[in-house]
Parts: structure tokens; C-alpha cells; sequence
């Protein structure tokens, strides 16, 4: 005789129920999870995409902006007659200046924090104002010298000291020329604060000389051939008239001064050639031109 045994069904109890709610609420929550990051990710991407539209729609018009204000910038150098070689760098530099700029503006609406930027090219901007303290004082005086053209290449000029015609004006320095050959360069950063003689920037100069004769000799006769001269030399300009007076009364000689009026360009042929005329006419009107000269008186005592 066989018995069959039928398994007995747990019936359920308090500690099972228990298990089977945390494990019903762990799932519910595990999908709340899922449903809530789920939407904060779709959130997120369509908020991160819109951010990038911004960006590049502000990128294509800072782009744009940039562009016109070159091209503004560019006229008006052109009307000015900048050097092409500081109108290239000028240009350069406004476009890396708001190129930065832009970027810095792209970055923020991205949500990146700015401020290291803006610190860092601060400080980098610092740095390289220190270290290059005198180079970027000449940098900005051959700016303001190729921008407001107190000189230009050919004029001659007296500055710092020194003198020439200019044969070059680079960014940083100003070449000159002297009349005995020699090469001087001078800085721009000295040149643009300091005082310049140009000599060039006129069309016309005056001339002065002082001639000196003997007493005793006729002061007319001199003025008539100071004048015969002056007249005779096509050089002299016509007007402003020229100048014959006696200015002084000296130690050796009656002084005559002449002032007449050239072209620029013919200042020292005029000067020289002159001095060598009224040498000469005056050797051969005879009229005396001393040398400086004194006078000495010996007086003897009788002694006892």
C-alpha cells in the first residue's frame, strides 16, 4: 500500500508580506528613477542644444560685426595714408582683440565659468607689459608718428639731440641720414614726446646772414651790392621780400644782417653760395671785412 505526500503551501506571514511590499516599493522607486533621470537628460540635451544654437547665432553675428567694424577701421586708415605694414598690424590686432573677446562671450552663454578666463589674460597682459615696458613705448610713439605724421621720409629733422633726413620710419624706430653719411636711429618712445625741428614741413625758409665790414667803410655802398646780389640769384624769393638792415655796431665791424626767403630744398646751396658772392664782390668793390682785433696801449712810468 503506497501513501502519497502532497507539499503543504506557506501561507503567507507578517515577515513575507514585508519583504514582498519593500521589494514592490525598490521596483516602483527603481522606476522613478529611471523616469526622472530620463527627463532630466531630455531636459537637459534640449537645453543644451538650444545653448549651442545661442552660441552660434551670437558667434555668426559677432563674426559679422567684426568684419564691419575692419572695414570701417580700414577707410579710415586708407583716407589717412597709414604705412601698409602698420595698417596689416593694426588690423591684426583689432581682430585678435575681438576675436577674444567674442569667444569669452561664447564660453559664458555655454554656462563655463569666465572669470579664469578674463584672469588669465589679465595677468598674461600684465606680464608682457612689464617685460616689454620700453619696446611698447616705441611700439605706441611709431603709431603716433605714422598716424599724425609730424615727419615723413625725406623731410629733414632735428630730434633727440640728433639730426638728418629721414630715410626710414619703422614701428619701433625712426632711421636717419646725416649729411656726412652716417646712419642714427632714434626711438620712436622719444620721438613722440620729445620736441622735433622739422625743417622739411614748409615749403620755404628764411635765410639769415651776418656780414660785418670796417668802420670807415660806406654802409650804402655795402647795402647796394648786398642788394645787387640778392636780386641777381633766382633762388631768392621775390616775396616775402628780403631784408638788408645794420643790426649792430661792433667790437671790429659794422654788422649788416640779410634775411631772405628760399625754397626748402635750396636753403643751404643759397646759404653757401651766398657767403662766397659777398666775399668775393665785396674783395672786389673794396670793401673791408675785418678780423676781430684789439687795441693795446703801453704806458711807462719814470722810476727814481
Amino acid at each position: 500500500m503506497f501513501l502519497l505526500q502532497i507539499p503543504s503551501i506557506p501561507i503567507p506571514t507578517a515577515d513575507t508580506t514585508k519583504v514582498s511590499s519593500f521589494f514592490e516599493k525598490l521596483s516602483h522607486a527603481s522606476n522613478m528613477g529611471v523616469q526622472q533621470f530620463m527627463e532630466q537628460m531630455i531636459s537637459g540635451l534640449i537645453h543644451g542644444i538650444i545653448k549651442i544654437l545661442i552660441a552660434a547665432i551670437i558667434f555668426w553675428i559677432g563674426r559679422w560685426l567684426i568684419k564691419k567694424i575692419k572695414y570701417i577701421v580700414t577707410n579710415i586708415l586708407e583716407r589717412r595714408h597709414v604705412e601698409p605694414s602698420l595698417k596689416t598690424f593694426l588690423l591684426s590686432l583689432i581682430n585678435i582683440t575681438l576675436m577674444l573677446i567674442l569667444l569669452v562671450i561664447i564660453v559664458s552663454i555655454l554656462g563655463v565659468n569666465t572669470s579664469s578666463f578674463v584672469a588669465l589674460f589679465a595677468s598674461a597682459g600684465i606680464a608682457v607689459g612689464m617685460a616689454l615696458s620700453g619696446t611698447l613705448q616705441n611700439f605706441a610713439g611709431g603709431v603716433m608718428v605714422l598716424l599724425f605724421k609730424p615727419y615723413k621720409v625725406g623731410d629733414y629733422i632735428e630730434a633727440q639731440g640728433q639730426s638728418g633726413t629721414v630715410k626710414e620710419i619703422q614701428i619701433f624706430n625712426t632711421v636717419l641720414n646725416t649729411p656726412d653719411n652716417k646712419t642714427i636711429i632714434v626711438p620712436n618712445g622719444g620721438l613722440s614726446t620729445g620736441i622735433i625741428n622739422n625743417y622739411s614741413k614748409e615749403t620755404r625758409r628764411r635765410v639769415d646772414w651776418v656780414f660785418g665790414i670796417a668802420y670807415g667803410n660806406n654802409y650804402d655802398h655795402a647795402k647796394d651790392v648786398l642788394k645787387r646780389l640778392l636780386d641777381s640769384d633766382e633762388r631768392i624769393l621775390k616775396i616775402p621780400e628780403y631784408l638788408i638792415v645794420l643790426s649792430s655796431l661792433g667790437d671790429s665791424s659794422v654788422n649788416i644782417t640779410v634775411r631772405a626767403w628760399v625754397p626748402s630744398s635750396e636753403y643751404w646751396n643759397v646759404f653757401f653760395s651766398m657767403n662766397e658772392r659777398v666775399y668775393k664782390e665785396f674783395e672786389k668793390e673794396g670793401i673791408n671785412i675785418p678780423f676781430p682785433q684789439m687795441d693795446v696801449h703801453l704806458f711807462s712810468t719814470n722810476e727814481e
